[in-house]
């Protein structure tokens, strides 16, 4: 394909709201067979490779946010029914989960707490202002949730997103190798650690190593919003913040 043919579609895309919506495509698509040819490294995670080559593309081409996202809320609407969707393997899994519910119980409860609790804690020792601690402390939940969270316990709940996907981002490329050093081999494990930790970014690598580690981490991440919602509040009055 020549370059005034290239031309000519980026002026036909950039005056449409098919625009985000075909670059999103096309960049998740080259990000995901690039994961594949590196015999799926978990440093090449393609949510990762992805979101640079949208930002990389909208700064060279000076697009804003904006019309960037009039086609990319099509891929964002996604999210509710690809949520709902967990449900399916979720179900082929309950029998395991019947037989789990008290481990699982106390490692969500422990996981909320130490997520918060420590993430509150580096900040302050960092000399972090109260509104960064704040806005720290829901980071390990989905985005709406934590950002609902941060707005009522006095964070930043724009910085609260921010730190919600680097979160996931940190979990998904970094979670198997720390499974593989401490030796952890059972899927449910795995899924209900990087659920609570990784939230859906997290639970998306954990439906590629497989679907009961998947399962269990749509699981965990479900639970782990519920609870953070509990929990961070009441942590938050309990430290005096």
């Amino acid at each position: 394909m020549n370059e005034p043919v290239i031309r000519d579609i980026w002026v036909y895309l950039s005056t449409s709201p098919l625009l985000g919506l075909t670059i999103t495509l096309v960049a998740y698509g080259l990000a995901y067979r690039l994961y594949l040819k590196s015999n799926s490294s978990p440093l090449v995670n393609p949510v990762v490779t992805s979101v640079a080559m949208l930002i990389a593309l909208l700064m060279l081409t000076g697009t804003s946010y904006e019309e960037y996202f009039e086609g990319g809320q099509f891929v964002h609407f996604l999210l509710g029914p690809a949520t709902v969707a967990l449900a399916v393997p979720l179900y082929q899994q309950f029998s395991r989960l019947r037989q789990l519910w008290l481990p699982v119980s106390i490692s969500l409860v422990c996981g909320v707490v130490i997520a918060a609790g420590s993430s509150i804690g580096l900040a302050w020792m960092l000399g972090g202002s109260t509104e960064i601690q704040v806005s720290l402390a829901p980071k390990s939940a989905t985005a709406p949730v934590a950002m609902g969270i941060s707005e009522t316990i006095g964070g930043i709940p724009s910085l609260t997103a921010v730190l919600v996907v680097a979160t996931g981002i940190v979990g998904a490329v970094l979670g198997t190798k720390l499974f593989e050093w401490m030796r952890i081999t059972d899927d449910s494990v795995k899924g209900i650690a990087m659920g609570v930790a990784a939230h859906g970014i997290g639970t998306a690598r954990a439906f590629q190593v497989s679907s009961q580690m998947g399962a269990f981490s749509g699981l965990a991440m479900a639970l782990s919003a519920f609870a953070t919602a509990l929990i961070v509040p009441w942590l938050v009055d309990l430290l005096g913040i």
